[in-house]
């Protein structure tokens, strides 16, 4: 059994008022080149530019592309359209939606760690796009753009090239107001480098960790200053110590992260998933000899920093 499988199918919810960039993101990930299936939902086609090159075929509720991606409606109920998916004899890789512009992103994330579909997805992270230039707490004083902020693991402020210096400090300050320590990017066009806000495929870290860790992102990353460590350590990490420094020790610029790890005195492998501040840990019986293997990408890292304060967290032989 592969280890998607376990996890179940990654969904991403896409969030933000209408004209913040949502459609500009989802474009670039149709079209990216992910070597995964991935599977859109939105509420209708006419939003996405489906580029006709990549059309394979299409009928009302559902496109398909050549390479690999699906695109679907929402038409008949966010549920449906779910289960439509898993149903399917090609399997995707991963579920993106995205939520009409008014929309409150709760009863969506609900639809994923409720009882629903817990079995079959996990809520892999919440992305709130911000128009940085038109968006004030003023003119969008309403409950629905407090939620967009206060549940987005990443907040995306868009059209940074439109909005002064100025707007985007009273936003950032506003945001700051609704979000402790907020995960926030600064965007133009809703451009970002795709592995921090989509899972970074853990079936590559077990079996090639360099491999992966070179192949994988410095393409995507590097141009804008973001980097990502990789930790390994064939010694177990103290549950309470990795816990402490999640809480209280990990930069603000780590905007992903993810690994396997191993505790002491858990007989279980973890998997490790954090999106913004939210993390989320499965775990499951060991396949081959136990280690640590942890990625984190963020901006501007300390890597010697970082590492230092994992190996604080390796279990010591002297109990406590």
């Amino acid at each position: 059994m592969s280890e998607i499988n376990q996890l179940g199918l990654p969904v991403t919810i896409i969030t933000g008022f209408l004209g913040s960039g949502k459609t500009t993101l989802l474009n670039q990930i149709l079209q990216n080149d992910l070597d995964c299936q991935v599977a859109v939902l939105v509420n209708e086609f006419g939003d996405i530019n489906i580029d006709a090159q990549l059309l394979v075929s299409y009928d009302d509720d559902m496109v398909e592309l050549s390479n690999g991606c699906i695109c679907c409606t929402i038409n008949e109920g966010l549920i449906e359209a779910v289960k439509r998916i898993l149903a399917r004899e090609e399997k995707v890789e991963r579920l993106i939606i995205e939520t009409t512009g008014v929309a409150d992103p709760l009863p969506i994330i609900l639809t994923f760690v409720g009882s629903d579909f817990r079995d079959f997805t996990h809520l892999d992270s919440v992305i709130t796009l911000i128009d940085g230039e038109t968006f004030t707490p003023e003119h969008f004083n309403s409950e629905v753009a407090y939620k967009q902020i206060a549940y987005g693991d990443i907040l995306l402020l868009n059209k940074t090239d439109l909005a002064s210096r100025e707007q985007l400090t009273i936003l950032e300050t506003y945001i700051a107001s609704i979000k402790n320590n907020p995960r926030i990017i600064h965007t133009r066009y809703a451009q970002v480098p795709l592995p921090l806000i989509l899972d970074l495929g853990l079936t590559q870290i077990d079996s090639y960790p360099e491999a992966f860790h070179h192949h994988h992102h410095s393409h995507h990353l590097e141009a804008d200053g973001f980097v990502s460590v990789s930790f390994q350590s064939d010694k177990p990490f103290d549950v309470y110590k990795f816990q402490k420094f999640l809480n209280e020790g990990l930069s603000n610029e780590v905007f992903r992260a993810k690994g396997i790890i191993w505790f002491s005195g858990s007989q279980l492998r973890h998997i490790f998933q954090l999106c913004g501040q939210r993390s989320d840990m499965k775990s499951e019986p060991w396949s081959n000899p136990p280690a640590n293997q942890l990625v984190f990408i963020g901006r501007h890292l300390d890597a010697e920093r970082l590492r230092q304060q994992l190996n604080d967290c390796l279990a010591n032989s002297v109990s406590v």
